[in-house]
């Protein structure tokens, strides 16, 4: 069994307009929301040991607020290949894994992640509608695959088990 976290990095300021997207940082709502769904995370006892993030400044900062509280901290690995990446380029980084990483946390950008999230979760009900219909800035969601190994993952083979978005925890 393998548990993959997917979290969309908190909503990027647009105060820059003349500056890169990758290096595009939050805005205010952006770093009010990310140590708040940092705290839900831990709350529910949901534990990466590993994160896998985007490069981009603001998956990076996202990344920093929302794991700030957490002790031990999980290992966290910036992935240049993460920034905008399709589902396909996610689950190529995540089939190299080892087999012993059972909790894997994804920061990243839509619409990677969120067409990723549909195509593995198989289940979900009410969840899973929610997350067809948008995955918003700081959106969080949790799938349960039925693997022994990163390299097994399958469409439709997730079960979808929570999803959040921050004005959900309000």
């Amino acid at each position: 069994m393998k548990r993959l976290y997917l979290l969309r990095h908190a909503k990027s300021s647009w105060e820059d307009p003349e500056g890169s997207d990758f290096g595009r940082s939050l805005s205010k709502r952006g770093r009010r929301a990310a140590p708040a769904i940092g705290r839900y995370i831990q709350s529910e006892g949901f534990r990466p040991r590993l994160v896998l993030c985007s490069s981009a400044r603001r998956t990076r900062e996202t990344c920093e607020l929302a794991l700030a509280a957490w002790t031990p901290p999980p290992e966290i690995r910036f992935e240049p290949a993460l920034y905008l990446a399709e589902p396909e380029t996610i689950l190529r980084l995540l089939a190299v894994l080892p087999e012993a990483a059972d909790d894997v946390m994804v920061i990243g950008h839509n619409p990677g992640l969120q067409a990723l999230a549909v195509r593995l979760g198989g289940g979900g009900g009410e969840a899973l509608r929610r997350l067809r219909s948008k995955f918003p800035t700081g959106g969080f969601a949790v799938l349960d695959l039925d693997i022994d190994g990163w390299r097994a993952i399958a469409d439709g083979g997730g079960l979808l088990i929570r999803f959040v978005a921050p004005r959900d925890l309000d």
